[in-house]
């Protein structure tokens, strides 16, 4: 097999498990806020996170993993809309925000 045909399919598989990688790390990102907004009290909007940024980061055990912060939007009174972020180092939350409310 020639070198362009191995470099392209190295690539093209590398592309596929960043795909999956994403999806999966997206679904513990909207698992984490839902949980968060419901343990707040509050009401997660759209019932999605969108990805904010991605890069690299150590994670405790000084591996390269992929660091991603997703935000997302909830409702403290049902007519405002406020912001909120989770982020991940590879499969773990290591940060979540959402704004404090007065009730």
């Amino acid at each position: 097999m020639p070198l362009f045909e191995l470099c392209a399919l190295l690539l093209i598989g590398g592309l596929i498990w960043l795909w999956l990688d994403s999806l999966s790390a997206r679904e513990i990102g909207m698992e984490a806020s839902r949980a968060a907004c419901q343990a707040d009290g509050v009401q997660l909007l759209d019932d999605t996170v969108a990805i904010r940024k991605a890069w690299l980061a150590r994670d405790d055990g000084g591996q390269m993993r992929i660091q991603r912060t997703y935000g997302f939007e909830y409702s403290d009174d049902g007519t405002r809309r406020r912001q909120g972020s989770v982020t991940l180092i590879g499969k773990r939350v290591v940060a979540l925000y959402i704004a404090p409310h007065i009730i």
